[in-house]
């Protein structure tokens, strides 16, 4: 009997992570990495791996994950939507436990561009009358 994978997308500034949930014995994997390596901070672990938390399931299910783009915080995030979206898909009635925890909800807040003629986003270069 083959062993079900759900595989899930998460994405968050520019970072996404591809996400493989299997059940399992608790091995997590974030680009070949443990994630207190990869993450660095225990912050950023702690936020990836909060789903799982969530439902009481770091024990139960193997997680292989593939982040890329942006940075160590914006992968992080992804991380945690794509789990909590492979959790669902594994067992549908864990998506009102992580739902209340906002697990669910994909952060749409992402860099604003630079306007010509500024140095950055919002600021202005400095006014001179004379």
């Amino acid at each position: 009997m083959s062993e079900q994978t759900f595989v899930t997308v998460g994405r968050r500034k520019t970072a996404s992570a591809r996400v493989r949930l299997t059940r399992g014995t608790g091995k997590i994997l974030v680009n070949g990495h443990a994630p207190e390596d990869y993450f660095k901070t225990e912050d950023f672990t702690r936020s990836a791996l909060s789903p799982l938390k969530t439902v009481e399931m770091l024990d139960q299910v193997d997680v292989t994950v593939k982040a890329q783009g942006g940075g160590l915080n914006g992968q992080a995030g992804a991380v945690r939507l794509g789990i909590a979206r492979a959790l669902e898909k594994m067992n549908g009635e864990l998506r009102v436990p992580l739902k209340q925890q906002g697990h669910m909800k994909r952060d749409p807040r992402s860099r604003e561009r630079k306007k010509a003629g500024q140095p950055g986003a919002r600021k202005r270069f400095q006014f001179s009358k004379r």
